[in-house]
């Protein structure tokens, strides 16, 4: 921690006029906001890449922006950026860089940290998981009775299951076809048994991706999925069949794994963050390495964008802004992404971790306890089923709910007239949360002034997928910033599986147990269960 801690962000003079606006600004409507400026709309839509992002159904003014800019400027936003791209040790509470940034970065740069450059050795890893993505997919690379792969099977947890399988599901249409992708995350035996019912062991490929090859949900599933092909095609198959993304290689040669045929990354490369790492190896196994390098490019794009714009059209900047104002101004407690989009369907559940294990910290970066809300609650469903289901509280529900509204202007895989329809059910969900409609009958009134963003671009591609990610990446830094948390740790994940740890023994036991009553009672009726 610094020695001289800052001012809490909620005692600045830009905090308390925020405050004051927020009184002001809460009576005015969106409505009334477009009526009042018919320059709104091109005022308040931005370009960042090949998205283009609509902020004007939105409860802010110009006053608004103005404030929020100040804010970001009394917290150093502009400064906390190029300390992270430059390689400092943001993460604090672990001393630690916080370099995915560096993940995208073009072979041509240079950054060094520690002393060593971290470029050359992260395209090392991006040529040896390239080579080996092109044996796997042109058949050169064959299991242990000499077939091809045919089916990979991604296991991992967190940062090491959501990214690689929320990208596979985004970019399926780039995939190749001819092999299937599963990935295999809860610790529930049901995952595991449903990835592997109807595959040839000779066929299927695993990635166990643990940093630390130690945890316990990746290891157990790992060791299942051993037994399971060892039962057919012996001990000796194992180099042929998994491969391990990791940087513990006594733990990898130990399970079996051809040390040659580990991919590493950084203790700079938070699990969250990591899907442009080796942790995306399933999905380059997908895509190809083009399409990978596709991918990392499109992240690249936004980088650039947030380093470098100013914070006026800073669009990750803006919306970071946003969700200061709406989470802190105006008492929303959660933000809804709800991508136009099936095979966004597993967007929402990846900016869950992104935002809330980055940002739902109580305690900022100097060990003092936070006076204000700080990590909305992130959710979604895709459009249309959404509209079927929650929508209904977004229109006429008491809660405020922010929320991000996905769209692209062309289909990837066309039928017929689906995508027009999709695409008009986006702009009329857009345009009667923020107007409404009055009706004589109550229970048929809409009163609008429900806020969205809406981000378009012309359709989802590899690129593309790399631009959404990086903008809500930047999103998150920009308030975490703001609030004074280290985004970058994550110890409230470390109790509860420390307790697991201990209970795990005693469910089979009759040994004395010495938790809360409540506890106690729960592993009694499961011991109890299991006796017979």
């Amino acid at each position: 921690m610094n020695s001289s801690p800052p001012t809490p962000i909620d005692s600045t003079s830009e905090w308390a006029a925020l405050a004051g606006h927020a009184k002001s600004a809460s009576s005015a409507t969106i409505a009334g906001l477009f009526v009042e400026n018919s320059d709104r709309v091109s005022e308040l839509t931005f370009s960042v890449g090949d998205l283009t992002v609509d902020l004007s159904k939105n409860q802010i003014s110009n006053e608004t922006l103005t404030l929020l800019g100040a804010l970001a400027g009394q917290a150093g936003v502009q400064a906390a950026s190029n300390a992270m791209f430059g390689g400092e040790a943001i993460n604090t509470t672990e001393n630690r860089a916080v370099l995915h940034t560096a993940l995208r970065s073009p072979a041509s740069t240079e950054l060094f940290v520690d002393g060593e450059d971290v470029i050359g050795p992260v395209h090392d890893v991006l040529d040896k998981m390239g080579a080996f993505a092109d044996k796997v997919r042109s058949g050169t690379w064959v299991g242990a009775s000499g077939q091809p792969i045919k089916n990979v099977i991604n296991i991992g947890i967190g940062g090491s299951d959501l990214g690689p399988a929320m990208a596979y599901h985004a970019l399926r249409p780039y995939s190749d076809r001819s092999m299937t992708f599963q990935f295999v995350s809860n610790i529930d035996p049901a995952a595991l048994h449903e990835a592997l019912v109807g595959l040839d062991p000779a066929e299927t490929l695993f990635v166990i991706v643990s940093k630390t090859f130690g945890t316990i949900e990746t290891l157990t599933n790992a060791r299942s999925a051993r037994t399971w092909l060892t039962e057919t095609l012996g001990d000796d198959a194992v180099a042929r069949h998994f491969v391990a993304v990791s940087t513990n290689a006594d733990l990898v040669a130990e399970f079996g794994i051809d040390t040659t045929n580990m991919f590493g990354f950084w203790n700079w490369v938070g699990g969250r963050y990591s899907v442009g790492s080796a942790v995306g190896l399933s999905l380059m196994l997908a895509i190809g390495p083009d399409g990978f390098g596709d991918f990392l490019a499109g992240m690249r794009t936004v980088d650039e964008h947030f380093l470098l714009t100013p914070p006026s059209a800073n669009v990750p900047m803006l919306m970071g802004l946003l969700g200061i104002w709406y989470t802190n101004f105006l008492g929303a407690q959660t933000q809804a992404v709800l991508p136009y989009a099936d095979h966004l369907a597993r967007f929402p559940a990846y900016l869950q971790q992104l935002d809330m294990e980055s940002n739902g910290k109580g305690v900022d970066r100097w060990g003092r306890t936070v006076n204000y809300d700080t990590g909305p609650i992130i959710w979604g469903e895709p459009g249309t089923n959404g509209q079927h289901a929650f929508y209904q509280l977004l229109h006429q529900g008491t809660r405020l709910v922010p929320a991000d509204l996905i769209g692209f202007t062309h289909a990837t895989d066309p039928v017929g007239n689906h995508h027009d329809l999709l695409a008009a059910n986006l702009f009329a969900q857009s345009e009667a949360l923020a107007f409404g409609r009055s009706h004589e009958d109550p229970q048929r009134s809409f009163d609008g002034n429900r806020p969205t963003s809406t981000i378009m671009a012309d359709r989802l591609t590899p690129n593309i997928l790399g631009q959404l990610i990086a903008l809500y990446e930047h999103k998150v830094f920009t308030m975490g910033v703001i609030w004074g948390v280290n985004s970058f740790d994550q110890f409230g994940v470390e109790l509860g599986k420390v307790l697991a740890t201990a209970i795990s023994p005693e469910l089979r036991g009759n040994g004395e147990l010495n938790h809360d009553s409540s506890t106690n009672a729960q592993i009694a009726r499961y011991r109890e269960a299991h006796q017979s």
